[in-house]
């Protein structure tokens, strides 16, 4: 991974914030090198307290001689109208934009900071929080080579990351990937409340749950076979485990109903852009 180096701006200290900045310290970045702006005290006080970093409540009280590398944005969507234009003079000033905001297209960059400003959109998830993430990123045609590999430095602190080619792609991977740990969880809640419902008691059903899903995962990821033949490898002809799948899978089952519940989040995200 490409040496983290500032000076960084991160702009929004929350949840999806906080996790890149205890990814960036973790992969050495010094706290000298980043600058926060948060507007929650709390927020801020603790981003001081636990990593060490100089945090301000607004832009306008950021050092007037900073040329941060990066400027990553890491607010809500809704909040971008607002915000940007207190930034544009620093995103003038030769930094490139990372933007975490779900929905929110480059062009929305180019219109507040400029139509040749390097803009890098990245979709990552929740598991960031531990380090467990993974991010797609698209990058303008502004963006050099080494503006990218900042930008996946930043963002490989906090998981795995994969680069496409083409913006539209954002729409499915919003969808898929970025909502994608909400699903994961209700197939924990599912199959715990189906354990429960068959007779197990709350306080064993719960952790095995958490444990199959979780291991699982652990498998999947570390396996070099497809995940149709680790499904197969846990099914005997005529078992327990086929008889569950007949269920899940009849008419169409469960890939049926993902097909179209990521083409719902697929559309949605189009509608919010």
């Amino acid at each position: 991974m490409t040496k983290l180096a500032g000076p960084l701006l991160l702009v929004g200290c929350g949840k999806m914030g906080g996790a890149l900045l205890r990814g960036w310290r973790a992969h050495g970045l010094a706290a000298a090198d980043v600058f926060v702006v948060e507007p929650d005290g709390g927020i801020r006080e603790a981003a001081r307290s636990e990593h060490g970093v100089v945090a301000f409540a607004e832009a306008k009280e950021l050092p007037l001689d900073l040329r941060p590398r990066a400027l990553v944005f890491a607010i809500k969507p809704q909040s971008m109208a607002a915000v940007l234009p207190a930034y544009r003079t620093l995103a003038q000033s030769g930094a490139v934009i990372l933007s975490i905001a779900a929905g929110t297209a480059i062009a929305r960059f180019e219109a507040a900071f400029g139509d040749s400003t390097p803009v890098v959109r990245a979709m990552p998830n929740t598991p960031a929080a531990i380090g467990r993430g993974v991010a797609a990123l698209y990058a303008n045609g502004h963006v050099s080579q080494e503006q990218k590999q900042l930008c996946e430095a930043l963002m490989t602190a906090v998981g795995t990351v994969h680069w496409i080619d083409d913006e539209e792609h954002m729409h499915a991977i919003t969808a898929m990937s970025g909502g994608g740990p909400a699903y994961v969880f209700l197939l924990i809640e599912a199959l715990a409340r189906a354990g429960i419902e068959c007779g197990l008691p709350e306080d064993l059903a719960w952790p095995l749950a958490r444990a199959t899903v979780a291991g699982s995962g652990a498998l999947a990821e570390a396996s070099d076979e497809p995940a149709s033949v680790l499904r197969q490898n846990v099914t005997s002809p005529g078992g327990t485990t086929q008889a569950a799948l007949e269920v899940l899978m009849a008419g169409g089952g469960i890939h049926a109903l993902f097909e179209r519940a990521i083409a719902a989040g697929t559309q949605r995200s189009r509608e919010l852009a």
